[in-house]
């Protein structure tokens, strides 16, 4: 009876979709019950041929909602794919995302006859060229890496018919907005684009108006909202317990089986990792400075279960699609809104619950203030913790007051929570300077970071 009520939801959900025969049955054998809102309002535009503008926070479907059509497009358009040639083109700013994509491309077209590649920076070019030798329907790929092989003529994209634009908002961050417009322009207009982004600063919509063409705008939740089912907790704690505090949590919570740990710095995550590890808490880390083999192996490693615990910078706030973790930890708090919202939405996805934790030391006070002020709510602060400190609690951001008496009533109100069981009087394991990690705010308009590095 359960399987076929599955099925029954499945034909009443994404078969009313106009999506073809064999990506329905890939979506039932997959469990796919009922589309996600960004899958249900885009796609009917899309297997249109429609332009379209998505904003949709992390965790809510995103790449279903153009795969399937960009998937059923190949279907209804087929051709023999000539030697360096590129049928349709999808652009995210990360290596992992980028994998992430591929694999997802990968299941919901196996019953469809496609070639696939994936290119990324990090990794030797050879295999990635030759993939594309042959040719392909679709392409995955990180503008820098793209753009390098484009340059040394190892593919075309004169035949591209469909263009994905992915994390748009992460990408006009990372500074490749210029390694973008280079490749549009080498791409016909003649073609179907997709513009996705977790967010819609002014800097999207200008980009939008430059490259697609006529464009359904879908917005299925607000800029800078959070996942309801995430409940959402700050720690005040001096910067020197941090990590005590981490060991204490780590330690006492069993029900954190699968935790993401995000610092502000790369040598702050390394330092994290190394100490949980001599804590015998398998543990690994990514960031910039690891090599793309050493990225993947990590993030094998914690999708498989093997390390309980991954320890990121923001590289891992967006395209990391792990399922079942059960925990986020803010080791640092993030200076821009845009990242703590998708550093927590790598829990709770595909419908299920998570926990986000805040370690919000004095320093750290404004950067909690605008947080609360952009999503709308105050933390819930936990004070049941073994290292609370009232102090950074009670500090005013500045010398300011609250923006308004409901604001602090709605802090009062949050102010006690169900005790995690921490244990007091773990302070042993880390010294007061290993925790001394500090980074500039992000400037879109003076981001230097290099961009080949995806």
């Amino acid at each position: 009876m359960l399987a076929n009520a599955s099925v029954q939801a499945v034909q009443s959900g994404f078969e009313t979709l106009n999506l073809i025969n064999s990506i329905c049955k890939v979506l039932r054998e997959e469990k796919y019950v009922l589309p996600t809102p960004i899958q249900e309002q885009a796609i009917p535009y899309l297997v249109e041929g429609r332009d379209l503008l998505g904003c949709a926070q992390t965790g809510t479907g995103k790449t279903a909602a153009f795969a399937l059509p960009l998937l059923q497009w190949l279907e209804k358009n087929r051709e023999i794919v000539r030697p360096k040639s590129v049928r349709t083109l999808i652009l995210a700013p990360t290596r992992e995302l980028a994998a992430q994509i591929s694999e997802s491309i990968r299941v919901y077209g196996r019953y469809l006859k496609i070639k696939q590649a994936v290119i990324y920076g990090g990794v030797r070019p050879t295999l990635q060229i030759r993939a594309l030798s042959r040719g392909v329907d679709v392409l995955v790929a990180t503008p820098g890496r793209l753009l390098d092989l484009l340059n040394q003529r190892q593919l075309r994209l004169d035949n591209v018919g469909v263009l994905v634009l992915d994390e748009a908002d992460r990408m006009l961050d990372m500074g490749f907005l210029p390694d973008i417009k280079k490749i549009c322009k080498v791409i016909p207009t003649k073609r179907q684009t997709m513009l996705f982004s977790a967010t819609l600063p002014a800097e999207i919509v200008k980009l939008s108006k430059e490259f697609l063409n006529d464009p359904i705008q879908v917005t299925v939740t607000p800029p800078s909202s959070t996942v309801k089912k995430i409940e959402q907790k700050v720690l005040f704690v001096d910067r020197e317990n941090k990590p005590a505090l981490l060991e204490s949590v780590l330690e006492e919570d069993q029900s954190i089986y699968r935790v993401l740990i995000f610092t502000r710095t790369k040598h702050g995550a390394d330092r994290v990792a190394k100490r949980l590890i001599k804590l015998k808490i398998p543990t690994e880390a990514i960031h910039g400075n690891k090599s793309q083999p050493a990225r993947l192996k990590a993030l094998d490693k914690f999708r498989s279960g093997r390390v309980r615990v991954l320890v990121a910078t923001d590289i891992a706030s967006r395209g990391l699609d792990v399922d079942g973790i059960t925990h986020v930890i803010n080791y640092d708090l993030p200076k821009e809104t845009e990242n703590y919202v998708h550093r927590i939405g790598r829990t709770a996805r595909a419908g299920m619950e998570g926990i986000a934790l805040s370690f919000c030391d004095a320093g750290e006070k404004s950067y909690l203030r605008r947080i609360e002020t952009e999503i709308g709510r105050p933390l819930n602060v936990d004070q049941a913790h073994p290292f609370h400190d009232e102090s950074i609690a009670n500090k005013k951001n500045g010398g300011r007051k609250p923006d308004s008496e409901k604001f602090a009533r709605g802090r009062a109100r949050g102010g006690k929570s169900r005790s995690n069981g921490y244990s007091a009087g773990k302070n042993k394991s880390f010294s007061s300077s290993q925790n001394r990690s500090s980074g500039k705010p992000i400037n879109r308009k003076k981001n230097t970071r290099n961009k080949r590095a995806s």
